[in-house]
């Protein structure tokens, strides 16, 4: 592994600031990302799942 002389350090640290203030800073992973679906959404899609089943399940016995 080559180690980097101080002079290396220096102008790799003066890269990554500019680069960094160029493309923005890195978002923390730990942030919470949201779900691509609003809840509104979700519970429309259940309730066409689970009424479809009911309304097969009632089919089904009568």
């Amino acid at each position: 592994m080559a180690l980097q002389t101080p002079k290396q350090r220096a102008a790799n640290a003066k890269f990554a600031k500019k680069n960094t203030n160029k493309q923005g800073k890195p978002r923390d992973v730990a942030v919470k990302t949201e779900f691509p679906l609003p809840k509104s959404w979700i519970f429309v899609l259940l309730f066409l799942v689970c009424g479809g089943a009911v309304l097969e399940l009632i089919r089904f016995f009568f």
